[in-house]
């Protein structure tokens, strides 16, 4: 990223007070700009496709349609646009909705600032985000005890993955579409689909949370361990073509 180069973020809250208040804290950073704002679930999708953001902070309570509904509809739209979802919910339930509907981070309002800020940036740079109160109490919730799963039927081990299998299993879990998958390995998308029946057939995980949980377990995906976005093309903005294979 330039000096001048800034991450543009998308806004979306019912609460205008709590919208002027995380404007002016992001706006006061060097790399940090707010672009827009939405009140409601149907504004947040016309902004979206109005700004094009790099990042969208999105409250799981706002009127409208159905908050999961709608994030599952953004990471179908606008699959390199990560989502951190910024809610008042410590809800186990709530975590294991989000991962799956494709958030690429969830922090609790009650976070302090600088952890708000370092959680734009971590999934701006293609890295998923938890909030640090919810690793360990919410993650042991969500996706077992890593303690007591060592041993359990839901940690396969008669059928290892191939060390490509499981590099796509590490973007499948942190939610990149097959397409950008592609992008980036160099692969096709078939290839791909073809890589993820295979993982499928050998762990009996096809959920994203099934494979975020086996990610963990295997040390594939550990929170905050940094994982590269697919490429883009300068002039297009959308993934490079590359031979496919």
């Amino acid at each position: 990223m330039t000096e001048t180069t800034k991450i543009r973020v998308l806004l979306a809250d019912d609460h205008a007070l709590l919208r002027a208040g995380l404007r002016v804290l992001l706006n006061s950073q060097p790399d940090l700009e707010v672009v827009g704002e939405a009140g409601n679930l149907q504004e947040t999708l016309i902004q979206a496709r109005a700004l094009h953001p790099d990042v969208v902070t999105l409250d799981l309570s706002m009127p409208g349609t159905n908050s999961m509904e709608l994030l599952e509809h953004l990471r179908k739209e606008f699959p390199q646009v990560p989502v951190l979802v910024l809610t008042m919910h410590d809800d186990p339930a709530y975590l294991r909705a989000a991962l799956g509907a494709g958030a690429s981070g969830y922090l609790v309002k009650t976070a302090a600032e600088t952890e708000l800020l370092s959680a734009i940036r971590a999934v701006h740079a293609g890295r998923t985000f938890i909030d640090l109160k919810l690793n360990e109490t919410l993650l042991k919730t969500v996706f077992g005890d890593p303690g007591t799963r060592a041993e359990g039927p839901g940690l396969p081990q008669e059928m290892p993955l191939s060390p490509r299998e499981s590099e796509v299993l590490k973007f499948l879990a942190l939610g990149y579409t097959h397409q950008q998958i592609a992008d980036y390995l160099y692969l096709s998308t078939k290839t791909v689909e073809t890589y993820r029946a295979r993982i499928a057939e050998k762990l009996g995980l096809r959920s994203r949370a099934d494979l975020i949980r086996y990610a963990l377990d295997t040390g594939l995906l550990s929170p905050g361990k940094p994982m590269p976005r697919p490429p883009l093309s300068s002039k297009t903005g959308e993934a490079k073509s590359a031979p496919k294979r």
